[in-house]
């Protein structure tokens, strides 16, 4: 059984622990303890979050544990040297640490960021870096894997850092039992950007939505607006308006969003040849989706795989 230690400042924000809940549903689903499951802090006893409720805790003294998980605050303040030094003698006793969100920063003033790929929320990234610059602060990840170190963006991206070390314990198979379990729509890679498509564009109808959803879910196909119109229910002249109107953007260039996004993802971590990725994301051709590349992102997609595989 691994143990899995979440490291909690006092004021730690509760969402930070949804994590726990990848880790219980693994034990239930493999049908024995896989995980076990321990809250720590400086001294142990009755600890408040940011919502004012207490959580009883476990002092974090020279414990073994496989896994520590270093739950932020709302916004980063200063931790109090007592728990930075226990957390110190801790990580390096585990296996692997870990920070949901500000939590890196926990990690970062006890001296654990220190030459690696790291990320934080994208509200924060910039912070981090400048009070780390020994770190490497990818702003734009869900999550990162380097080596012993696992950090996640926002607190609802320890869910998926948690599936991530799931999947390298257990299997595949394991994590994404539990992904279904967690009503998870789509296990986000730790690659994938912080910065969703559909959720910027923030449709404010079930129709819209429909539209969007499938759009995502065929972006092999045409998807012309007529094709659309239909799923919405809607004349082509009447889907195109309600469109519009809700996104910001037109059908056309909504869709592109979504091929490019989808193309990028699997630019940097499949090993897909960029012909195939452009046939899988619907780009008619290899030439449209590197124009669209340049648009969007300012490089061709054979400079983003250069600086995924050197990453």
């Amino acid at each position: 059984m691994l143990k899995i230690g979440f490291v909690l400042p006092q004021g730690f924000q509760i969402m930070g622990l949804a994590a726990a809940s990848a880790f219980e549903l693994a034990n239930t689903t493999a049908g024995s303890p896989v995980y076990g499951i321990g809250f720590y802090s400086e001294l142990g006893g009755p600890l408040r979050n940011s919502f004012g409720a207490t959580i009883e805790t476990l002092p974090l003294a020279r414990r073994k544990l496989d896994t520590l998980i270093a739950c932020g605050l709302l916004s980063p303040a200063p931790t109090p040297d007592g728990l930075l030094a226990r957390l110190r003698t801790a990580s390096r006793l585990a296996r692997r640490t870990a920070s949901v969100c500000t939590g890196a920063f926990l990690l970062g003033e006890a001296g654990l960021l220190d030459g690696r790929r790291v990320t934080t929320h994208w509200m924060f990234a910039r912070e981090l870096q400048e009070r780390f610059p020994a770190a490497r602060v990818e702003a734009d990840r869900i999550f990162i894997n380097d080596g012993p170190l696992w950090t996640s963006a926002g607190m609802s991206a320890g869910i998926d850092l948690a599936l991530g070390m799931i999947e390298a314990d257990y299997g595949a198979e394991l994590s994404t039992a539990v992904a279904r379990k967690l009503v998870v729509y789509h296990r986000r890679a730790g690659g994938q950007s912080q910065h969703s498509t559909l959720l910027e564009m923030d449709a404010k109808t079930d129709r819209i939505q429909r539209v969007l959803s499938y759009a995502r879910s065929n972006l092999h196909l045409e998807l012309s607006v007529p094709d659309l119109a239909a799923v919405a229910h809607l004349s082509p002249r009447q889907f195109s308006r309600a469109f519009t109107s809700e996104t910001g953007q037109s059908p056309a260039k909504a869709i592109e969003h979504l091929r490019l996004e989808a193309a990028r993802l699997m630019i940097e971590q499949s090993r897909l040849t960029v012909e195939e990725i452009a046939a899988e994301t619907g780009f008619s051709d290899t030439e449209r989706m590197r124009r669209a590349f340049l648009r969007g992102y300012g490089q061709p997609p054979q400079a983003l795989r250069r600086a995924a595989r050197m990453s």
